[in-house]
């Protein structure tokens, strides 16, 4: 069991930043693929990143290239989410995930979830 626990998240104007963490704890951290969802009212669940295991590969859905990035430090057993340039339509809540599977960022397959933190950009 992986437990999973997200911060960071609030409110901001349109173009500023913020950034997420997510504490992982109950296995070795190391092990584990790290990813970024989020859910917008009314829409489904739609992937933002990934991280593998080390840190050596990572993924960004098409809507956030350039914008976020993604970091991990395992010996914090933490997952970071730096989130430039907010938009409107970045508003949503922000879910972290975990999948135990090395060298993996893809966006399937991730069986952790915490329980979300708000992210919410005004116009």
């Amino acid at each position: 069991q992986v437990q999973l626990v997200e911060s960071g998240g609030g409110l901001v104007q349109a173009g500023g930043s913020l950034r997420l963490s997510c504490a992982a704890s109950g296995r070795t951290f190391s092990n584990y693929a790290m990813g970024w969802f989020r859910q917008a009212p009314g829409k489904d669940r739609e992937f933002v990143s990934a991280i593998s295991h080390n840190g050596g590969r990572t993924n960004y859905a098409d809507s956030v290239k350039g914008r976020f990035t993604i970091s991990r430090d395992n010996a914090k057993n933490t997952v970071y989410l730096q989130m430039n340039s907010l938009k409107p339509d970045d508003t949503a809540v922000y879910y972290c995930a975990a999948r135990e599977r090395l060298y993996y960022s893809g966006t399937q397959g991730y069986g952790y979830w915490g329980q979300g933190t708000q992210v919410t950009v005004s116009s």
